[in-house]
């Protein structure tokens, strides 16, 4: 009898270290879930820093919507924004997208927010960040890039340092154009053989914009080497191809911040 006695606590003394070890790795399980759940994604918008559509005396500058949705998407789910343009300051917002007509619900959001309408008025000066210590970078459309992102050496330089580092490089609408010569590190166009969408010759004809854009996205886009798509005009539309992020026109940038998204899982 006291030998049984005796096998009886040995066994409730190994059971009861096992449910402690158990205990312990659940609770360790618990907290590296967490410590994913709660991982920091550092992401860079570069807005245009231009303002005139050509020689027509009209304003132009960036989209709302490009920026308003994918800037809501990504920051509701934890993601540290930083915005730059190249001449820093105020980013130029293009008064035909800040209508009624151009409204959705992220844009009447950011007409509420003083925290984000802040920072568009206080941007970072591109040639003072550094990829490094981005996870992203993001390009907003609107026809401010045809005029000086699409030929910025430091934009440049710095789209080639996120490409080289394999992180997301994503542009919506007429931001494909910031794409125009960057080159991979053999020296070859980084969209060719790449699958990538942009504004459409169609689109820009609708907008009767052809005759004063100094770049049409796609052709650009085909000439160097792309494979160039788009859905019907305006319908929402994005590709991805590797680390490169593509969407066609403003309905198309929550696409596009969906799939940026989920590359920084």
């Amino acid at each position: 009898m006291k030998t049984l006695q005796t096998i009886v606590v040995i066994l409730s003394l190994i059971t009861a270290s096992s449910c402690k070890e158990h205990n312990v790795s659940e609770t360790v399980s618990e907290g590296q879930k967490e410590l994913k759940k709660e991982k920091k994604m550092n992401v860079l918008f570069v807005l245009t820093s231009h303002d005139k559509l050509g020689d027509t005396g009209k304003k132009t500058g960036f989209w709302v919507e490009e920026f308003a949705s994918p800037y809501y998407t990504l920051l509701d789910k934890g993601a540290t924004i930083t915005l730059a343009t190249p001449k820093g300051g105020a980013a130029p917002i293009d008064p035909a997208s800040d209508g009624p007509d151009a409204a959705t619900e992220a844009t009447e959001r950011f007409n509420k927010d003083t925290e984000a309408k802040d920072k568009i008025a206080n941007t970072k000066k591109l040639s003072d960040i550094n990829a490094d210590d981005f996870d992203a970078v993001f390009y907003p459309g609107g026809h401010g890039p045809l005029w000086d992102l699409a030929n910025d050496s430091t934009s440049i330089a710095l789209i080639e340092k996120f490409n080289d580092q394999k992180k997301p490089i994503a542009f919506v609408c007429h931001a494909p154009a910031a794409l125009k010569d960057v080159k991979n590190a053999d020296g070859t166009r980084l969209v060719k053989g790449k699958k990538v969408t942009g504004f459409s010759n169609l689109e820009e004809t609708q907008v009767g914009l052809t005759e004063v854009v100094p770049i049409l996205v796609e052709d650009m886009l085909i000439e160097n080497g792309a494979f160039y798509s788009n859905a019907d005009a305006w319908a929402a539309y994005a590709i991805q191809d590797g680390n490169l992020i593509t969407g066609q026109n403003p309905a198309s940038s929550e696409l596009v911040a969906e799939k940026l998204l989920e590359a920084l899982k």
